[in-house]
């Protein structure tokens, strides 16, 4: 009788796909950077001094919260299957609300921060539960009216801001900066805000309920089986409510988290321009939407990021280089996934055929 031995974590972590398609994709870069010229070694080290060094550890920390942000609220429905791509709309009004808040509300500086991160959370998830509603209730799918209600969202608040809300004298499409006060603290003088504990408490939250609650267990069994989780008495389309509106309120307060530091304003384009939703959606699908790996795949595309300009400086290679390793890790991953999934039904042919 013989007994199979339990693979150690490291021989686990050595044969993830998630592992072997970092590692191709960077050999990839490496033979692109060859090719223009470039040292490898010098532009990958560029790229780390660039985001971790003291001068930019500061830049990727504030850039991390709002990829990390937006990386947790995407990977929160994709965990149970359903994948929510109007990120910009619900970013953008939340952001948008947390302004007008901060803006218009006659409380204290405290309460109208409070009541600006409140008001960004509702807005998101509002949002998010109104594509929710298209799919539940007209039959509309998720992909598509996710995606295409975030057009009129983001144009919304570009007429405002160029109109109703527009600081008078202002040549630049803004509102008026927020009051003395009205703004998130900041660590020392740096850009580094409170936000980044808020998004690192949501992370924990997720965390707990996606291990320890049996409504984290009714998301994870929808994504591995729908239709076993229906044949289980899991109602989906609440589900994909209550997802939707948590995925909105994370998004939504990302905006707020925006709006309330530097420049303290809200600036048309400022949300969606860096391409936040679309980092924060790569992370999650390269974890799989799990939490810890979610937070690591975060970290690691926003030390990209940022490096990147670092790397552009150094050897003269366009930063555009980072976001093709970035999409170069995706392809690698579901096509390493896809010939996993494969190879055991062709093994089950071939011994079907031989028996």
């Amino acid at each position: 009788m013989t007994t199979s031995a339990t693979p150690s974590p490291l021989a686990s972590a050595a044969r993830s796909p998630v592992l072997s398609s970092v590692v191709a994709a960077l050999l990839v870069g490496t033979l692109l950077l060859a090719a223009t010229g470039a040292d490898p070694l010098t532009a990958y080290g560029a790229v780390l001094s660039g985001s971790l060094g003291p001068d930019g550890l500061a830049a990727t920390l504030t850039t991390g919260t709002s990829v990390l942000g937006m990386a947790l609220a995407l990977s929160v429905p994709l965990r149970a299957g359903i994948v929510n791509l109007g990120g910009d709309g619900q970013l953008v009004l939340g952001g948008l609300a947390a302004t007008v808040t901060g803006l218009y509300a006659p409380l204290p500086a405290p309460l109208a921060v409070a009541a600006a991160l409140l008001a960004g959370m509702a807005a998101g998830a509002a949002y998010a539960v109104l594509a929710a509603v298209c799919e539940t209730r007209l039959g509309v799918p998720l992909l598509v009216s996710s995606l295409l209600l975030s057009y009129p969202a983001v144009s919304f608040a570009s007429y405002l801001v160029r109109y109703p809300l527009k600081e008078p004298g202002s040549s630049l499409p803004q509102t008026r900066r927020l009051a003395e006060g009205v703004a998130l603290p900041a660590f020392g003088s740096t850009t580094v805000t409170v936000g980044l504990l808020l998004v690192i408490v949501a992370a924990i939250a997720h965390s707990f309920v996606d291990a320890r609650t049996s409504a984290g267990y009714e998301v994870r069994m929808t994504g591995l089986n729908p239709r076993f989780a229906a044949y289980a008495g899991v109602d989906r389309a609440r589900l994909t409510l209550r997802l939707m509106a948590t995925s909105g309120a994370i998004a939504g307060l990302v905006g707020a988290i925006g709006v309330l530091s530097f420049p303290y304003r809200f600036l048309d384009g400022a949300l969606t321009a860096p391409g936040y939703t679309w980092t924060g959606l790569t992370a999650a699908l390269l974890a799989a939407a799990a939490p810890l790996g979610t937070v690591l795949a975060a970290l690691f595309f926003t030390v990209l990021q940022v490096g990147g300009l670092s790397m552009e400086r150094a050897t003269e290679v366009p930063r555009e280089l980072t976001q093709v390793l970035q999409a170069l890790v995706i392809v690698l991953l579901a096509s390493r996934l896809r010939m996993t999934w494969r190879r055991p039904g062709r093994r089950g042919q071939e011994n079907g055929k031989a028996a």
